[in-house]
């Protein structure tokens, strides 16, 4: 079952571009000629359809890259799981002139209590127009970004399987589950944890299997309120992993621990739940009415390549990570936006050599220092008196404005710097939404192109204009002169001499038009 094609209009330039050679990747297959391939019907095919592939999708078409998802459920997910979009997420919305229109769709709530549910509110002045966590169900998440592919022109198949695929010099061929042969000039597994990508293409998942696993639902409850809210302070003085948060008339989201609960391989029962809560609570609360039922472990790996030839790897099936802090949603969406200009100037011609290159480069650390943050807040989420006297002793430490501030930076990605070379601090990190003389930076960047913000107004983009937009503006409120923004919005170069200004230009973007 299909649903509704949407096909987008091909490239009006249709570069066969080449960075690589068959004896650069293992296993990949040469032909003595094009005659024996199919024809290339897509640049870039997209494994999953989830916030990853979805944004991916839409940042691939903001350069006319003809794009198609492919998604092996027939139907979006059915059931409500509330996930949150940190700083950096609703900054990178923002940038493409999204954000209005999701958080229509969500809750607003303070910045702060992420770090293990260490519950100390965000310290003040955090750089950040955007300084919330905003609170919204998945399946409306997935929608929303799935509409804004879409009708970026995007096209979006479901029920479709990947089932293999066979690289070559010149791109790749997918087969489907029911044996139809697609061909693109690359393919990005954005299939999940379990991605049926990565596992074809070899690339390892090291890491610890799950060791604790926990429930988690949306259900009714039948006592009140005030009651609820009593246990549960009670209780996660030495539970971290228990809570009963309420959604609104009657809702409440329930976590428990499943340890001597049913198999973890079948799905939980209601039973499942009161049976914990009775444990744990005295209570099972009065709970019915499951909205939906899950379980999820501790489990954390991260891939060894995130790109092996013209096949890569973003969100979930790069890295897996338990929940705690948020962080895994926001941490595939921001691969996307990584990834995405990047394989766009691929396509289209204008790459630097080793530009597709630094999506591994700078996206790996990442993903390390997510897992290694989760791994800890873990451990201070054990009822064990070690990892316990731990938790006190941290939450102390974060009555330390500069603790506090470090730790929400990290957990909400607007700490990032990526490693450009030496420099001044703000080289490398993004650069925060101000005001200038159009209004709101953020908004001069919907188009997905690079920025120069030009203070001394003496500044060109030259033969880059047809990629890199320029904003001569001496009222923009910056500590520097100038600054060259990549379409992710990191500051690529600062400065004011236009000679250098160019070698970086050329870095980032290619050789200029002629």
């Amino acid at each position: 079952m299909h649903s509704p094609q949407f096909t987008a209009e091909p490239s009006s330039s249709d570069t066969v571009e080449r960075d690589f050679t068959v004896g650069d990747v293992p296993g990949l297959r040469s032909s003595a000629s094009g005659a024996d391939r199919e024809p290339l019907m897509f640049d870039v095919i997209i494994a999953g359809c989830g916030p990853t592939g979805a944004m991916l999708a839409a940042e691939l078409r903001l350069h006319d890259v003809r794009v198609l998802v492919l998604e092996k459920e027939t139907e979006p997910v059915s059931f409500v799981r509330i996930v949150g979009l940190h700083i950096r997420s609703l900054e990178l919305m923002a940038m493409r002139g999204l954000l209005d229109r999701i958080l229509h769709h969500g809750r607003q709530r303070p910045a702060g209590g992420f770090f293990a549910a260490i519950p100390k509110p965000a310290p003040e002045g955090l750089d950040s127009a955007y300084a919330y966590l905003l609170g919204i169900p998945q399946p409306v998440i997935v929608r929303l970004l799935e509409e804004h592919a879409i009708a970026r022109g995007a096209q979006v198949r479901r029920g479709c399987a990947v089932a293999g695929f066979e690289q070559d010099d010149e791109g790749v061929t997918v087969e489907l589950a029911d044996g139809e042969q697609l061909r693109s000039r690359y393919l990005v597994g954005c299939d999940g944890g379990r991605s049926t990508v990565r596992k074809l293409l070899g690339v390892g998942f090291p890491g610890e299997p799950s060791r604790t696993e926990t429930l988690m639902g949306e259900m009714e409850v039948g006592v009140p309120q005030e009651e609820i809210a009593a246990k549960v302070t009670e209780i996660r003085e030495t539970h971290q992993r228990f809570w009963l948060r309420p959604f609104g008339e009657g809702v409440y989201s329930v976590v428990v621990p499943a340890a001597g609960v049913s198999d973890r391989a079948e799905p939980p029962t209601l039973e499942d739940f009161r049976q914990q809560l009775r444990a744990i609570a005295g209570t099972d609360f009065g709970v019915h009415s499951p909205r939906w039922l899950s379980r999820f472990g501790d489990a954390t790996r991260l891939a060894e390549r995130y790109r092996v030839g013209r096949v890569l790897l973003a969100g979930d099936a790069a890295h897996i990570h338990p929940p705690t802090g948020g962080q895994g949603l926001n941490l595939g969406v921001q691969d996307a936006f990584n990834l995405g200009w990047k394989l766009a100037a691929q396509i289209r011609g204008w790459a630097p050599e080793t530009l597709l290159d630094t999506y591994q480069a700078e996206r790996h650390p990442v993903a390390e220092d997510v897992l290694d943050n989760t791994r800890a807040q873990m451990e201070l989420h054990s009822t064990e008196p070690g990892p316990q006297a731990v938790r006190r002793l941290l939450t102390e430490l974060m009555d330390f404005d500069e603790v506090n501030r470090y730790l929400i930076e990290k957990i909400t990605a607007i700490g990032i710097r990526y490693d450009f070379g030496e420099g001044p601090d703000l080289l490398g990190r993004r650069l925060r939404d101000i005001d200038v003389k159009q209004g709101h930076l953020y908004g001069l960047l919907h188009r997905g192109r690079g920025l120069l913000l030009d203070r001394t107004e003496c500044l060109t983009v030259g033969g880059w204009s047809d990629r890199v937009d320029h904003l001569a503006d001496p009222t923009a409120v910056l500590d520097v002169p100038c600054v060259l923004l990549r379409p992710d919005g990191h500051v690529a170069w600062i400065g004011d001499d236009q000679q250098d200004l160019d070698d970086h230009l050329s870095r980032w973007f290619g050789k200029p038009a002629n």
